[in-house]
């Protein structure tokens, strides 16, 4: 680890050696009546720490008269955000606004809230960055391909889950990825975020000084998840660390982008380097959603399918329908793990 950069977690500058302080806290799963009920009364499910809102540490944004969350299209004085979100515990995120769109339709079929004629509008309409629908306790959100662009929606949707005044939100990331010794088809439950160096961290630029912070996951969330899968023997699930690259290309180890600068035996040498350290699989933003959502006391998982093994080649050539199925493994694995909180809090019958 470089410059600075801590066993101990946190995040950190170059100059300043001091853990960097969270903007956010939240706790954990509570259902809506729950929510509701006087704290004196809660029963906490395992690992919770029910009723704590999300709530930002930035004076600025208790003081700002208008919080307008442009890429979201949402804004404080144009929107009634508690009764618009009030409710979300789960935040489900995903690259594809058609990916995410599904999602939606399947959790509210799921929930036994689809009917005849159901629409799930797109609360984003008026942007088009980023999609947004909700079903339920479930928001369904798009974050575009990269760590750029997911930072940018985490960024508005947890103002948006503080101006709402949610309590014990979780966010997951459903999503495809590349493996590495995994057959296509195999879901991963990210139990680290790793660098293109494999090493735990995620770092950019804040004010003109390198800034290094964490990508640890919650750990009892993932086991959570594990737990889930077992109910879902139809594909396999494995519970390893997930590689962070900020392209898809070289950054990934491709041999067919426009540019390439080395060789299949240097690919293969990265490739096997990796999978050794632990990784298996690859995608392009586990990294920032570990860093933003541990940094903000948020629990955060993420799950992906692997469209194909890095190892055997580059290029994602499966059919569109075996893809299509290959990429429901998440949402259903995710489903499922939503029903059981939501079972377990007596808010769904199991």
């Amino acid at each position: 680890m470089s410059n600075g950069a801590s066993a101990t977690g946190g995040c950190f500058s170059e100059s300043e050696p001091a853990p960097r302080p969270c903007l956010f806290t939240c706790g954990r799963w509570r259902s809506p009546g729950e929510r509701m009920a006087s704290s004196g009364s809660q029963t906490k499910t395992r690992g919770s720490h029910s009723g704590h809102l999300v709530q930002p540490a930035n004076p600025n944004v208790a003081t700002m008269p208008e919080d307008v969350l442009y890429h979201l299209s949402l804004s404080t004085s144009t929107h009634d955000l508690p009764a618009m979100f009030g409710d979300v515990k789960f935040v489900c995120v995903g690259g594809s606004p058609t990916r995410m769109e599904a999602f939606a339709k399947y959790m509210a079929k799921e929930l036994g809230l689809d009917h005849p004629g159901a629409e799930y509008p797109n609360i984003c309409a008026g942007t088009d960055r980023y999609a947004m629908f909700k079903v339920g306790p479930v928001l369904s959100v798009s974050h575009g391909i990269g760590i750029p662009s997911t930072s940018v929606m985490l960024h508005e949707v947890i103002k948006l889950l503080y101006h709402a005044r949610c309590s014990d939100v979780t966010v997951i990331r459903i999503g495809t990825s590349g493996g590495i010794g995994l057959e296509p088809g195999s879901v991963v439950v990210t139990q680290q975020a790793v660098d293109a160096s494999f090493s735990p961290v995620f770092e950019q630029m804040v004010l003109g000084k390198r800034v290094v912070q964490r990508t640890d996951l919650d750990q009892e969330l993932a086991q959570e998840l594990m737990q889930c899968a077992t109910d879902l023997p139809e594909f396999p699930t494995v519970l390893a660390k997930t590689m962070c690259t900020s392209d898809f290309y070289e950054g990934q180890g491709r041999l067919d982008g426009a540019l390439c600068s080395y060789t299949e035996k240097d690919k293969q040498e990265y490739l096997r380097a990796a999978h050794a350290a632990g990784v298996r699989n690859i995608e392009m933003e586990s990294s920032v959603l570990a860093a933003m959502c541990s940094a903000c006391g948020i629990p955060v998982a993420v799950v992906c399918v692997t469209l194909l093994n890095r190892l055997d080649g580059d290029q994602v050539s499966s059919p569109h329908d075996v893809l299509v199925k290959y990429q429901q493994r998440p949402q259903r694995l995710v489903s499922h793990f939503i029903k059981k909180r939501l079972a377990a809090t007596g808010t769904l019958k199991a």
